[in-house]
């Protein structure tokens, strides 16, 4: 099982992390220890793109939830873009896309 990770700074405070691959249990902790460093004081908003993603297990949604919460706690914004039709039938079948704030690519 492999996830690629990458990050592109729009600017000072913004960055998108573009994943490509399986968000499962093998692969969150990479995911959490690559994402930790974005939600700190300097990053207002962290955009994480799954659009290369097209299966994501309990541990992957975790750690996604994890991120949304380290961000909320200090008053950042955490997107979620991108997600594939089976990824949003994850988000929508647990009710978790009520919870996180998604950019459908509609504006």
């Amino acid at each position: 099982m492999k996830l690629e990770i990458m990050e592109h700074k729009l600017n000072t405070t913004n960055v998108v992390i573009t994943l490509n691959g399986v968000v499962n249990i093998h692969t969150a902790t990479q995911l959490r220890q690559r994402l930790k460093p974005f939600l700190d004081d300097q990053h207002k908003e962290v955009r994480v793109d799954l659009g290369g993603v097209n299966f994501i297990d309990s541990a992957g949604i975790a750690t996604l939830v994890e991120g949304l919460q380290w961000s909320r706690n200090d008053g950042r914004r955490f997107v979620l873009s991108g997600l594939s039709e089976n990824v949003r039938d994850i988000f929508e079948l647990a009710k978790l896309d009520t919870v996180f704030e998604i950019d459908n690519g509609d504006s």
